[in-house]
């Protein structure tokens, strides 16, 4: 299937004289992995639909540096963060999304310090700016009264509080939102925070993305919503270990949103 999506780079964008509504910071996960992959799509089709003049990086985009500061290698961090500044403030922009709490926590709270400083939303957080301003709107379809249970990304609940957005896009499906007993404020890491997303675990009883997963299966829910491709990565994970592939599916927000939508 040869899928036509609109992506237009800040380049093309600045040689059109023109600056767009927001930068679509994609991170590495939506750039690189396949699954990550799927998630960067149904965003771009959802911002098509609702046709929002934005723009990528595209090569020019570097990762933020969370993975080496999370990993304690501050001098790493810097020479990464102090280039993409320097890329961000040539190119005027003044609001960012993305689909990566971990870029989101840095880009917003850690690169004012070094020179950088932006209004940077989370993509959930824009979707439901989307929906209350009337540029999207999204009916039930095919989540209409399907259990979802929403796994909060720790860089997006506990570091920035940013718990309801989520929730309320779950809900504008006319699904059934189940919490976990360890939700919001107490919820649990799915292990891949602080740089762990890339190293094998050390010895232990059990994996933490597998007692994540059981949190959520005590739910009884059909989907786990995630808006982290850490989190959907190793959520994915758990649910294998569990061996429930066939009953339970991991989702990121944005594409409950573009499935409901048909885009």
């Amino acid at each position: 299937m040869s899928e036509v999506l609109n992506v237009p780079t800040m380049a093309e964008m600045m040689a059109q004289g023109k600056q767009p509504e927001v930068l679509f910071w994609v991170g590495c996960a939506g750039s690189f992995d396949d699954r990550a992959k799927k998630i960067t799509k149904a965003f771009v089709r959802i911002l098509n639909r609702a046709k929002v003049e934005f723009a990528v990086l595209g090569t020019e985009e570097s990762c933020t540096g969370d993975p080496a500061k999370r990993a304690g290698n501050e001098f790493l961090f810097q020479m990464q963060a102090m280039m993409n500044i320097e890329v961000l403030n040539a190119y005027e922009a003044k609001k960012i999304v993305t689909a990566c709490p971990h870029c989101f926590n840095t880009l917003k709270n850690e690169y004012p310090e070094l020179g950088g400083t932006y209004e940077v939303v989370h993509h959930t957080e824009f979707l439901k700016q989307l929906l209350d301003s009337g540029r999207l709107t999204i009916e039930g379809g095919q989540f209409k009264g399907k259990k979802i249970t929403f796994h909060d990304p720790c860089y997006l609940g506990r570091a920035n509080n940013v718990y309801e957005a989520p929730r309320d896009l779950i809900q504008k499906l006319d699904a059934e939102l189940v919490e976990m007993k360890r939700s919001r404020a107490n919820g649990l890491c799915c292990g891949a925070g602080g740089a762990q997303m890339f190293k094998e675990p050390e010895n232990g009883n059990k994996d933490i993305n597998v007692e994540r997963t059981e949190d959520a299966l005590e739910t009884k829910a059909e989907i786990i919503a995630a808006g982290c491709p850490f989190c959907n990565t190793m959520m994915t994970d758990g649910v294998k270990a569990k061996e429930q592939e066939g009953n339970v599916k991991v989702m990121d927000v944005a594409e409950l949103i573009a499935n409901a939508q048909d885009l």
